[in-house]
């Protein structure tokens, strides 16, 4: 299980009667995980959208070739991804088996004694009997009302590698933890964490910590994949946009558009990208990353736009123990 992570590309082992299909890489506990995840939540459009808009994202993701779906407690969004995983299956589109399913434990259940009581209940929602893949979702803990919670991660790991035992989940892992936060838990557990997934984008390429994981054989997912490519509401935000130049111009080489490219970057890199979507066209748009590859010196250019500007932050809890931004 110690052992390096491969980035060997490898066939996932399903069917391949779409257009399109992410291979996978293989995790340190040997399963294998779809190199694109759809990402899931009701922050992916306005409040007044339609109650079942994300399970027809998950369906359409699915029937475009999609495998592995990535949600959380706190999307609130479970049940509408359980809907469209169960009519996707009921239309023989795909078998559970072929699916990777990603949620994650949400920061009022940090208990070792809560967190299976949380998978149960997540499981419910989703309409499954188990996950591919639990991750704790920050390594801080509060109580229900966000204020500060006096638990430590560590025990919260406790509580994972029961939920693993337990045939709840595959694979556990972690989210948004710093370098020596993974450092912490892989000195202190049986089960060394399979995955973190952290913010990773041109704006904000965290190299270092992305470096550090792969070293240690934890493969690193990507949410916000897109950073600021798409800013409406933030003007001031750092570049690329996307109509920068630079990307328009791999884009016209690749015939792709520039968020393929910036997609597409993340997996030369060996990261798994989690583009969010409720868009048809754009859905399967960003998964038809696999019939390119970017140069090395593309991916360095992309990477020189670098701002280490985060699209999510937990600022209200920077003053926090174990808050993990700020060291790499």
């Amino acid at each position: 299980m110690r052992r390096l992570l491969s980035f060997v590309v490898l066939l996932c082992g399903f069917s391949l009667a779409v257009a399109t299909q992410a291979p996978c890489i293989e995790l340190n506990d040997g399963n294998k995980m779809p190199m694109v995840a759809l990402g899931t939540g009701r922050g992916t459009a306005s409040e007044t959208a339609p109650a079942d808009e994300v399970s027809k994202a998950v369906y359409w993701a699915i029937e475009a070739g999609y495998r592995h779906i990535d949600t959380a407690a706190i999307y609130y969004d479970e049940p509408e991804v359980g809907q469209g995983i169960r009519e996707a299956i009921n239309n023989n589109l795909v078998t559970r088996e072929e699916l990777f399913i990603t949620t994650k434990l949400w920061s009022d259940k940090h208990r070792q004694n809560e967190v299976v009581p949380a998978l149960k209940e997540s499981l419910q929602k989703l309409g499954l009997d188990y996950v591919d893949l639990y991750l704790i979702h920050f390594p801080v803990a509060v109580k229900e009302d966000g204020s500060y919670d006096d638990v430590d991660y560590l025990e919260t790991w406790r509580g994972m590698e029961e939920a693993r035992a337990l045939g709840l989940t595959r694979s556990i892992g972690v989210s948004n933890f710093n370098a020596s936060q993974v450092d912490r838990i892989i000195a202190n557990s049986r089960v060394w964490p399979a995955v973190n997934e952290i913010e990773v984008n041109p704006t904000l390429t965290q190299e270092a910590l992305v470096t550090h994981c792969q070293e240690l054989g934890v493969a690193v997912m990507a949410f916000s994949p897109f950073g600021f490519l798409v800013s409406r509401s933030r003007p001031d935000s750092p570049p690329p946009r996307v109509d920068d130049p630079i990307l328009v111009q791999m884009a016209n080489k690749y015939n792709k558009s520039t968020g393929q490219i910036v997609l597409r970057y993340l997996i030369e890199r060996g990261l798994v990208p989690i583009p969010k979507s409720v868009n048809k066209k754009r859905l399967a748009q960003n998964i038809d990353l696999f019939d390119f590859s970017l140069t090395p010196e593309e991916v360095q250019t992309i990477s020189r736009f670098n701002k280490n500007k985060r699209v999510i932050d937990f600022v209200d809890w920077k003053d926090y123990p174990h808050f993990p931004y700020g060291d790499y």
